[in-house]
C-alpha cells in the first residue's frame, strides 16, 4: 500500500523517507552497518552483534518498505503466550484474598471488567500498522515531545512493575519445588536472566519464542484446573464473607474490577510496538479482535483459575497460601502427582519467562523514547539496565508478591485510563479523515518543532490525575468519592474510571484550543 493510499484514508500524510527509500530494499549489511555507525568508537562491536542477530532497531520508525505481512499471526500467539502464564492466576486470587468476593462475582468482574480493558488495549494496538511507530512514540502527536517523555517515565515504571511481580512469583514457585536447596532470591535471580537473553537479542526471536510456548502452558493450566477439582472446588466457600448486596458489595466489585481492568490495560502503553512491523494496510478490526481475543481468552480463562484454586477449604491447601502464597497453593495442588507434579511446577514457573521478556523489551524501546541522548544508546544497553532493576526490586519485595500485585495493578489502571483516552481521542477526532489535522505526519516523529505542544495533553491527563485521586481508594488513601462508593472504612476504587472521564471531557477543548492558537 502506498503513502498516498494511506494520506487519502486520513492515516498519515506521505513520508519523504517512504518516497525515497520505498522503491529499493537496502541490503541487511548496509542496514547493520548504517546503523552501527551513530555509535561511534563502539560501531565496529555493534556491527558485529548486529551481524549475528540483535535487533539493530531501537525506538525510530519503521518504513513501509521495512514491513512483513507475516508477523500478523505472530501477534496473535505473541498476547496468548504473554497471557497464559503463571502471574495471570493470582489476578483471580485477589477476588477473594483483598476482597472477600465469592467465586461467582469475582468471575462476573473479571469477564465484565476485562472485555472492557481488552477493548481499549486493542483500540490502541491498531495504531502501530497505521503509524510504523511504538505506542510511546504515537503519544507524541497528542501530548508533545515533553507530554511523551513523561508517558514514557510511567511505561517505564509500568514495565518494571511487571517485571517485578513475574520474578517473583517465578521465583517463589521455582523455590517451592525444592524448598532445601533452593533460596527464594536464587528462584528470583534464575527467572531474571532467563528472561532477559531473548530481550538482548531483540524483536524477531521474542516473537519466535512467543508463537510455540503458549501450547504446553496452555496444557499446564488444564491440569491445574482438573487437580483442583480433584481436591475439592466449594464455590459457595467465601459467600458467607462476603457482604450481601448494595454498596459494600458495590464497593468490592469496583476495587476488584479496577485490578482486572489493570491487567489488561497494563499492555496498552506497548500494544502498538508489536503491530508496527506489519503493513498500513493492514485491516485495523483484524488488529483489534487479534488483540483482544489474544488478551482476554487467556486472562480471564487463567485468572478465574486462580479465584476457583481460592475455594478448596482443605486444610492444606489453606496452609500453602498462607505460607507460600499463590506459588505455595499451585506447589499444593501438583503434589498428587509427585515428581510429574514437581516436573510442571518447573514449567509454571519458568513460563513467566514468555510475559517478562515483553516487559523488559517494551522497557528499553521506552527508555529511548525519553529523547535523543536516550535514544542514541544501544537499545540492548537499556534492557540489560531494565533487568537489573527489577532483578533487585524483586529480591528486596519477594516476601511480597501479593499487597506489591494488588496496589501495583488499581494504580496502573489509572494512568492508562487517560492515557488510552487521550490518544484514541486525537486520534479519533483530530486525526481522521475530514479531521481538524487530516492525518499524521509521520516524518515528524522526532521533530519537537513540528509536533503538537503538548499543553493540551499535559493539562487533560492532570485532570485525569485529579479524577483518579478523588475516585481512587487504596490501602493508604481514600478519595472523596471513594469513600461514598463502598464500604466507608474501605471505599470503592472509581479511580479509572474517574480518571478516564476527566480526561475524556477536558481533552477536545484543550486540544481544539490549543490548533487554533498554535496550528499544530
Amino acid at each position: 500500500m502506498s503513502a498516498d493510499a494511506d494520506s487519502e484514508k486520513g492515516y498519515y500524510s506521505p513520508s519523504s523517507q517512504d518516497v525515497a527509500e520505498g522503491q529499493e530494499k537496502v541490503g541487511e549489511r548496509n542496514v547493520n552497518k548504517q546503523a552501527a555507525e551513530r555509535f561511534g568508537a563502539f560501531a565496529p562491536i555493534m556491527e558485529k552483534l548486529f551481524d549475528y542477530g540483535v535487533e539493530a532497531r531501537g525506538v525510530e520508525r519503521v518504513l513501509e518498505n521495512e514491513r512483513n505481512p507475516k508477523m500478523f499471526w505472530n501477534n496473535l500467539f505473541m498476547w496468548w503466550s504473554v497471557n497464559c502464564v503463571l502471574t495471570t492466576v493470582p489476578i483471580g486470587a485477589l477476588a477473594q484474598a483483598f476482597f472477600t468476593l465469592s467465586f461467582g462475582n469475582a468471575c462476573a468482574t473479571i469477564f465484565c471488567f476485562g472485555a472492557l480493558g481488552a477493548a481499549f488495549t486493542s483500540a490502541i494496538a491498531t495504531l502501530g500498522p497505521k503509524t510504523g511507530l511504538r505506542t510511546m512514540v504515537i503519544a507524541r502527536f497528542s501530548s508533545g515531545y515533553v507530554g511523551g517523555i513523561l508517558y514514557s517515565i510511567l511505561n517505564i515504571l509500568t514495565q518494571l512493575g511487571f517485571a517485578v511481580t513475574c520474578v517473583i512469583l517465578g521465583g517463589q514457585t521455582l523455590a517451592a519445588v525444592r524448598p532445601d536447596t533452593l533460596s527464594l532470591e536464587g528462584g528470583v535471580a534464575i527467572v531474571a536472566v532467563l528472561s532477559v537473553i531473548p530481550c538482548f537479542v531483540g524483536y524477531e526471536l521474542l516473537h519466535r519464542y512467543e508463537r510455540y510456548v503458549w501450547a504446553p502452558i496452555l496444557l499446564v493450566m488444564l491440569f491445574l484446573y482438573g487437580l483442583g477439582g480433584k481436591a475439592g472446588y466449594h464455590p459457595t466457600a467465601q459467600k458467607a464473607l462476603e457482604d450481601p448486596a448494595g454498596r459494600f458489595l458495590a464497593g468490592d466489585i469496583l476495587s476488584f474490577g479496577g485490578i482486572v481492568f489493570g491487567s489488561f490495560t497494563g499492555w496498552a502503553p506497548v500494544a502498538a510496538d508489536y503491530n508496527c512491523k506489519l503493513p498500513a494496510n493492514t485491516s485495523a478490526w483484524a488488529v483489534f479482535f487479534m488483540t483482544f481475543f489474544g488478551l482476554y481468552l487467556p486472562i480471564c480463562f487463567i485468572s478465574i483459575l486462580g479465584a476457583a484454586l481460592m475455594t478448596i477449604t482443605d486444610p492444606a491447601y489453606v496452609a500453602a497460601y498462607a505460607d507460600g502464597s499463590m506459588g505455595g497453593l499451585i506447589a499444593q495442588t501438583l503434589t498428587p502427582w509427585g515428581g510429574f507434579g514437581k516436573f510442571l511446577l518447573v514449567v509454571l514457573a519458568l513460563s513467566v519467562i514468555a510475559n517478562n521478556m515483553v516487559n523488559t523489551y517494551s522497557a528499553g524501546i521506552s527508555i529511548q523514547a525519553l529523547g535523543r541522548p536516550f535514544a542514541i544508546v544501544p537499545r540492548m544497553f537499556w534492557t540489560l539496565v531494565g533487568f537489573a532493576a527489577y532483578t533487585v526490586a524483586g529480591i528486596v519485595g519477594r516476601e511480597h508478591f501479593s499487597d506489591i500485585l494488588s496496589n501495583f495493578l488499581s494504580i496502573l489502571s489509572y494512568w492508562t485510563a487517560f492515557f488510552m483516552v487521550i490518544t484514541l481521542e486525537e486520534h479519533f477526532i483530530f486525526r481522521r479523515k475530514g479531521g481538524v489535522l487530516g492525518g499524521y505526519n509521520l516524518d515528524d516523529w522526532d521533530s519537537p518543532s513540528k509536533l503538537p505542544l503538548g499543553v493540551a495533553g499535559i493539562l487533560a491527563g492532570c485532570c485525569g490525575i485529579a479524577g483518579a485521586v478523588v475516585g481512587m481508594a487504596e490501602v493508604w488513601y481514600i478519595g472523596p468519592i471513594g469513600k461514598h462508593a463502598g464500604n466507608p472504612e474501605f471505599g470503592g476504587d472509581l479511580g479509572f474510571e474517574l480518571a478516564a472521564a476527566f480526561a475524556g471531557v477536558s481533552y477536545p477543548i484543550l486540544r481544539w484550543a490549543e490548533i487554533r492558537l498554535v496550528g499544530r
